[in-house]
């Protein structure tokens, strides 16, 4: 099933937070995820760079830690700069993502494609679900618990709800990367590109991305 892009949270079975998202694309599949210290971007392959010509919203940076290293941000868009921006300056999860969300509206391509995020603290163990769609908004904070994740995609699959869950086992954030792009129920997804992902460490969190496998 194709379900486009995903993000998710969850705790790792030694109980350390975890963000992840996932790029799935027919149209655009070029895309390669590029690190920095405290963030990661989505940008074209070599020679694919004129896409973004055709899709404005195909390049963005995908996550970001801020607050210290205190909250991972990751999303499928250009809101992950606002909403990390927020939290930063102090203002609380919930009312961060609403507010970027509400200014920045869905993506008005022609699928009219949700954006969707994923945030953790790992200050205080919790993890947050939100969308907006062309049908609605949703700001929601997971109830989480070791070895267990929730995720929301951006079709099919994207309202929030705690029976999208299931039995996380990654413990790193290259794990949780691996089990993105092909473990458990993300195996019957189809068309992965790339994943990425944060894991809490004691002092901030690790991140790691990973292309799919060439088919």
């Amino acid at each position: 099933m194709y379900v486009g892009r995903i993000v998710c949270v969850g705790v790792t079975p030694s109980g350390r937070v975890c963000a992840g998202y996932r790029v799935s694309s027919r149209s655009f599949p070029n895309r390669r995820a590029v690190a920095r210290e405290h963030s990661v971007s989505i940008i074209p392959k070599p020679g694919h760079e004129s896409d973004v010509e055709k899709n404005p919203y195909i390049a963005y940076n995908c996550a970001r830690i801020v607050r210290d290293g205190e909250v991972a941000v990751l999303t499928n868009g250009s809101q992950t700069d606002p909403i990390a921006q927020k939290i930063d300056a102090g203002m609380p999860v919930r009312d961060a993502l609403a507010l970027s969300l509400i200014a920045l509206d869905y993506e008005h391509d022609s699928y009219n494609t949700p954006r969707i995020c994923a945030v953790v603290d790992r200050t205080n163990q919790t993890g947050w679900l939100a969308t907006v769609r062309e049908d609605g908004l949703n700001v929601c904070r997971m109830p989480l618990s070791p070895r267990t994740f929730f995720y929301v995609a951006t079709y099919e699959e994207n309202d929030i709800s705690e029976a999208r869950c299931g039995a996380f086992d990654a413990e790193t954030p290259q794990d949780a990367c691996t089990f993105l792009l092909g473990g458990g129920i993300f195996a019957q997804r189809t068309n992965p590109v790339t994943a990425v992902a944060a894991v809490a460490t004691y002092s901030g969190y690790s991140l790691a991305h990973q292309d799919a496998p060439v088919a």
